[in-house]
């Protein structure tokens, strides 16, 4: 995951400057304990001098173009008209966050906390000038040690970091997308001009040039490495290396253009075209490091793992197989690839069973969807160059591994909140692709606040 980073910006009243004096350490503390509270969640803050003009907004507004959003925090009353032309032209996410020092504020409470608590009317100002003026915001409130209210702040960031990386990112195609799979079909044209995400062609005709320019030592380290981290099945040495080939080759193109995600298409993988085998681990690898991935030449649902990956690092690409209609759940799987970090305990290293393009069988790997709370994300092209991002929260089944008769494969089982029926019916209803991600540890708000920053249609199941 890559630095979250956030602008900060607390606002002040001059008039308590000059006739309050006094209040000003304790104040003072308090907006360094929020930014504390706010680092310790994994963001980077690019923090402004408390602000009570409009000259020192203005300033402090100049100090955020580099970040993904702007966190404010009122210390007092803020009035807006000193704050919203500098605000208003801030083009990151806006994000309030409405706190106070004193979690209890009741009749025995000293007269004193009044000037140290009442901020929630310069947000009240605030967010209608805002709203006003037509600049869009999030709001999240409560006390820091009675709510989850700085988490849930964080988790917004976090969802300005993925849209920022979504709309700046680099995703590249090996091969071409899957003849007559038409539901993730987005040109690289449409793409870029939709979104903003930039397609890569991987070039077919360097296959041979970058596959001997992997050497032996590093295919050795590579074969290393995979016999350290999975637990070995079945096993042939010159399968491992000709595919640790094939992974490395993979790696350094994507390294040598810096991307954020990839797409393999399968049926390009073959000898007239270059390749010795699959390589399936990579993918797995890939996802483990951050990098986003999808099956079949699919750069868009690709480019949304690699952007949802930089917020939750528990996030793989998946497709719903079989339902289960006995059981109430939906089967998952697919052909060699998911998060490591989303396994249930090691992945395991064995020989696969593969006859879909003209390659060597590859090694590859294979695990289980670990069990807990999940959210299902997919990103579905609509008429008119617009997208639906379909939401919805499942838990993940814990398989009893003695009984697991998929091991070998790429599987899990979810469940939905509704039926599975109703909750099929209403994805096909909204439109979504057979091509999804599966976010271990994503709040559902932040997650809508994502597509509502990137101007999706946002559809929770």
């Amino acid at each position: 995951m890559s630095n979250i980073k956030v602008g900060f910006l607390p606002l002040y009243l001059k008039l308590y400057d000059d006739t309050c004096a006094y209040m000003r350490p304790r104040v003072d503390a308090f907006n360094e304990e929020v930014q504390k509270r706010l680092e310790s969640e994994g963001l980077e803050l690019v923090t402004a001098p408390v602000c009570r003009v409009k000259e020192e907004f203005e300033a402090a507004a100049k100090m955020f173009t580099d970040v993904c959003a702007v966190i404010t925090l009122h210390l007092a009353y803020s009035p807006s008209l000193e704050s919203i032309d500098a605000l208003a032209g801030i083009e990151a996410p806006l994000i309030v966050l409405d706190t106070t020092p004193t979690e209890r504020f009741d009749f025995t409470t000293d007269t004193g906390e009044i000037m140290f608590n009442h901020g929630i009317h310069g947000v009240q100002d605030m967010c209608n000038m805002l709203k006003r003026r037509g600049k869009p915001f999030f709001i999240e409130a409560g006390h820091m040690d009675g709510s989850d209210v700085v988490q849930r702040a964080a988790g917004l960031c976090k969802a300005a970091h993925a849209a920022q990386v979504m709309r700046s990112g680099k995703v590249g195609i090996v091969g071409t997308p899957f003849t007559g799979m038409g539901d993730f079909l987005v040109s690289p044209e449409n793409l870029k001009a939709t979104i903003g995400a930039e397609v890569v062609p991987f070039d077919m005709s360097e296959v041979w040039t970058r596959k001997e320019a992997v050497s032996d030592a590093e295919i050795d380290t590579e074969m290393a490495d995979d016999l350290a981290r999975y637990s070995k099945t079945s096993y042939d040495e010159e399968m491992h290396r000709k595919t640790a080939r094939m992974d490395l080759m993979i790696r350094k193109w994507m390294e040598e253009n810096d991307l954020d995600a990839y797409t393999l298409s399968f049926a390009d993988v073959t000898r007239e075209n270059g390749f010795d085998t699959v390589p399936f681990i990579e993918a797995c690898k890939a996802m483990d490091r951050g990098v986003g991935f999808a099956g079949e030449g699919d750069a868009l649902t690709a480019m949304l793992c690699g952007a949802l990956l930089q917020a939750y690092p528990e996030t793989s690409f998946a497709e719903m197989f079989c339902p289960d209609w006995a059981g109430g759940s939906v089967f998952l799987s697919h052909m060699g690839e998911m998060n490591e970090r989303t396994v249930r305990g090691r992945m395991e290293l064995g020989i696969k069973d593969y006859s879909f393009s003209d390659v060597d069988p590859p090694m590859a790997v294979s695990g289980c969807f670990m069990p807990g709370k999940a959210v299902l994300a997919n990103l579905a092209p609509m008429d008119g160059g617009k997208y639906a991002l379909i939401l919805s929260e499942v838990s993940v089944d814990d398989v009893p591994e003695e009984d697991d008769n998929m091991r070998g494969s790429i599987h899990g089982w979810i469940r939905p909140k509704t039926d599975v029926a109703s909750f099929l019916k209403a994805y096909s209803m909204a439109g979504g692709t057979h091509h999804l991600v599966m976010v271990y540890g994503g709040e559902m708000t932040a997650l809508q606040a994502f597509g509502e920053m990137m101007g999706f249609d946002v559809q929770c199941i």
